[in-house]
């Protein structure tokens, strides 16, 4: 059909060239715009027209590769009007239907040209080039005037394609063959739209603006790319210094070009040279001087200690770090507030660090309270009167190279500050790097504050592990002392009867046992470890305990040999204060019992006794509430104790209660294989 040439090729390479760069453009965003999605699609169905057609022109004379050429080029158009469709079409329905109807004809023409019906073919692309033009009127009409200032270059782009595939068939509809000249160069007329297809992109927030190139990656990129310019050149300086240099050509090319070498190193890895060239690209390549999601997220992983970043142990040092690399400082230092009243140095990182106190810093404490501004140390120097005629204190005029001084704001208040030592390259001290540092310093404040807090709280809770063992001590030495003092009452009675001075003897040798391995206890602050213990014969000892006691309990062992696993001071405890708290609610002509039996896979102790029994509101908010008791001298801890070290067994207490009639407590606990 069409004979190839240089001109097609040059053509059709340059549309390929160009729909491919703005493929790239749009690529950056196309997952969250669906916009940009239906525009990307167009550009990349162009972009493989534009290739394919530069591929097979040269094969013009085989029928199969004209078909492929008429197939790509309806494949562009079809895409080109799915994109209008997808813009106009408000439903979902809507927009399949019509790309339904698109597809439809463009296989109807695709048909006809291989069919070899040229004419109809060719009146089919022409009514698509119509079906375009239509349909970028629309776009044009139905965008509210306020907004067309974004879509007009897209529209003048996208018609412009349509207006030459309009203008390059209806004249081969009328010459009834296709022209050579306007085919070879529709290539460079659709590459000329893409600049505005770009513009427009940029211009329309529901499209990508451009390119989502990382500060990082272009970093790099400026790296290896001056690298590479530098080697260049410094190649051409050697093979210069080779030609001219005769017999000494060889040595000095090898001299200048190990120098050159070493040199490059150096400048690679120097970190102020580094620097100039992040600044250099953040100040001409972006709009702001930040990449705040990569400097937040650096921040966020220093204070956290995460992945790979500053050799820092401490979190003061790690925060004073973090806030350093923000303006590329090589050092700083951290001061807190202490007490609510004077700065104290904290921490230091790559200087000295600071006087112990600055006595002098109560100016500066206020200013910064009361202000709440990033302070640059020259500036206060030069110009004091700007900062209230605040002088600053010598522990930071001593600090070499100081530069700025930020404060460290919780909450509205001053929490601490952090001065940074002096870039490695010139920075600009505008509002934004201001407003960063200052909001660095919040979130860095806000880990220190966390961090006091848990510090705060793990020797309260050492304070309150302490008090709570003293207070279970006391508890158990309460329990001794009561016996004790029962004892001494009754031996005034029963001191002549030989029973009595045994179970007396017997009494005194369990008390003062127990006296002295509650203060082993109390002085090493362990707890034994549980071991194997046979139920029925822990019950047994503790109702032996109480066998004096009136109303004396009754043991009752229904499935006997149970062995569960825990310690046998501490389960005794719970089951004599369990006892004492049943015999101590009944009348003396009342009944305590104690019965022991199997359920299942645990063992039941239940302790009933026919005492002023408990409401239920009392069980459910005071009954384990610690330090809460309704006796007299009681510590209101002994119930609590229970069911906690019951919990550590494994096991649980169970508790029924009717006011006058009674309480039964049931003590289930996890049997242990013998």
């Amino acid at each position: 059909m069409l004979a190839s040439s240089g001109a097609a090729v040059l053509s059709h390479g340059v549309a390929a060239l160009a729909f491919c760069l703005l493929a790239l453009l749009l690529i950056g965003n196309w997952r969250a715009r669906q916009n940009a999605r239906a525009l990307l699609a167009a550009c990349l169905a162009t972009s493989v027209w534009a290739l394919g057609t530069l591929l097979l022109a040269g094969m013009a004379q085989i029928p199969a590769a004209v078909l492929a050429i008429e197939a790509l080029d309806l494949l562009r158009t079809a895409a080109w009007l799915a994109f209008l469709l997808w813009l106009l079409a408000s439903k979902r329905r809507q927009r399949l239907a019509a790309m339904l109807g698109v597809l439809l004809a463009c296989l109807l023409a695709l048909l006809l040209s291989a069919l070899g019906l040229l004419t109809g073919a060719t009146a089919c692309r022409l009514l698509l080039a119509v079906l375009g033009l239509l349909l970028v009127e629309q776009w044009y009409r139905n965008t509210p005037a306020a907004q067309r200032w974004g879509v007009k270059f897209a529209c003048l782009g996208v018609g412009a394609l349509f207006v030459y595939d309009f203008y390059l068939y209806s004249e081969a509809l009328l010459l009834r063959q296709m022209n050579g000249e306007l085919w070879r160069a529709r290539g460079v007329a659709d590459a000329l739209c893409a600049p505005l297809l770009a513009l427009a992109a940029a211009r329309h927030p529901s499209w990508a603006p451009g390119l989502l190139v990382s500060r990082q990656m272009l970093l790099g990129s400026a790296a290896m790319l001056g690298a590479a310019v530098y080697l260049l050149a410094m190649a051409a300086c050697a093979y210069y210094l080779r030609h001219v240099g005769g017999a000494w050509g060889s040595l000095m090319q090898m001299a200048f070009l190990g120098g050159a070498a070493l040199l490059l190193v150096g400048m690679l890895f120097s970190g102020a040279l580094r620097a100039r060239l992040k600044v250099f690209i953040n100040k001409h390549f972006y709009q702001a001087g930040f990449d705040y999601r990569d400097e937040w997220l650096k921040l966020t992983r220093a204070l956290s200690h995460e992945g790979p970043g500053l050799a820092c142990p401490g979190l003061a040092e790690r925060a004073i770090a973090a806030m350093a690399q923000l303006v590329e400082s090589p050092a700083g230092a951290l001061w807190l507030v202490r007490d609510g009243r004077q700065l104290a140095p904290l921490a230091s990182w790559n200087w000295p660090m600071p006087a112990d106190r600055a006595p002098d810093s109560a100016a500066l404490q206020q200013f910064l309270a009361a202000r709440q501004w990033v302070i640059e140390v020259d500036d206060c120097r030069r110009q004091p009167q700007h900062y209230g005629g605040m002088a600053l204190p010598e522990a930071v005029l001593a600090l070499p190279s100081a530069w700025l001084v930020a404060p460290l704001l919780l909450q509205g208040s001053l929490f601490g500050m952090v001065v940074l030592a002096r870039p490695r390259t010139r920075i600009s001290l505008n509002w934004e790097t201001r407003d960063l540092l200052k909001i660095a310093g919040s979130q860095a404040a806000s880990c220190l504050a966390h961090r006091q807090s848990q510090e705060a709280l793990a020797v309260a809770r050492q304070f309150e592990s302490f008090s709570r063992m003293s207070a279970f001590v006391v508890h158990d030495l309460k329990n001794l002392v009561f016996q004790l003092s029962l004892l001494l009452a009754n031996a005034e009675k029963h001191r002549a009867n030989p029973a009595f001075q045994q179970d007396m003897l017997a009494t005194l040798d369990h008390s003062v046992q127990k006296m002295k391995t509650l203060l082993q206890k109390l002085a090493r602050g362990d707890v034994s470890a549980p071991a194997p213990l046979r139920l029925d014969r822990v019950l047994q000892q503790a109702v032996a305990d109480k066998a004096s006691l009136a109303p004396a309990p009754r043991l009752e062992i229904v499935d006997g040999e149970l062995t569960v696993l825990a310690d046998r001071a501490r389960l005794e405890r719970v089951l004599g204060h369990l006892l004492q708290n049943a015999i101590e609610a009944t009348a003396s002509d009342g009944c305590v019992s104690v019965r022991l039996r199997r359920e299942n896979s645990t063992a039941v102790v239940e302790l009933n006794d026919t005492g002023q029994g408990m409401s239920a509101q009392f069980i459910r908010e005071h009954l384990f509430r610690p330090f809460d008791s309704t006796k007299t001298a009681g510590m209101g801890i002994g119930v609590f104790e229970s069911r906690e070290y019951l919990h550590e067994v494994g096991g649980r207490l169970d508790v029924h209660s009717v006011p006058a009639v009674g309480t039964t407590f049931r003590v289930v606990l996890p049997l242990h294989p013998a």
